[in-house]
């Protein structure tokens, strides 16, 4: 009996943590250069720009990231002191908080996207035909519901 990967799963698995690794140290590199501001920064400023009103609550900003909640947190922290974000109560449970994107943060993102994108397009989107970025569009989300469903299986009905 086989233990482990097979070649072609072990190529699979290995490459795509090889790539990622690589592809997110030279994305880091190149937004603190050129931006002065983390990965995990810009993913949050996205993240604020992509939905009405440049806000969203942190429960849900936590969700939607790479990040744990205490990582959000530090990162929303890190982006208030430098007035890129603003938390706001939740008027409506008063427990909850809003991170909102300021007017500094939205045009720090605008610069920062102007020169990441170009260079995303360049260290992996272009080396794809249409149809392979529409393949690997299709097997990201193929996985990323697999993982809900697997959350929402083990978080159970009664503990949501």
């Amino acid at each position: 009996m086989a233990i482990g990967f097979s070649g072609i799963e072990r190529d699979a698995w290995g490459g795509f943590l090889a790539t990622y690794s690589r592809v997110i140290r030279v994305v880091e590199a190149d937004l603190m250069e050129n931006s002065r501001i983390t990965h995990v920064e810009f993913e949050v400023l996205l993240r604020l720009w992509s939905e009405p009103g440049h806000r969203l609550r942190m429960q849900d900003l936590a969700a939607r990231s790479l990040l744990t909640r205490s990582g959000v947190s530090s990162a929303v922290e890190r982006l208030q002191r430098a007035g890129l974000v603003r938390r706001e109560g939740a008027r409506e449970d008063r427990r909850g908080a809003w991170a909102v994107l300021t007017d500094a943060g939205a045009t720090r993102f605008r610069a920062a996207a102007r020169a990441h994108v170009p260079l995303v397009r360049r260290v992996f989107l272009d080396l794809f035909t249409p149809d392979e970025l529409q393949a690997l569009a299709a097997g990201w989300q193929r996985v990323e519901q697999h993982l809900e469903q697997a959350q929402a299986e083990r978080a159970g009905p009664d503990r949501d």
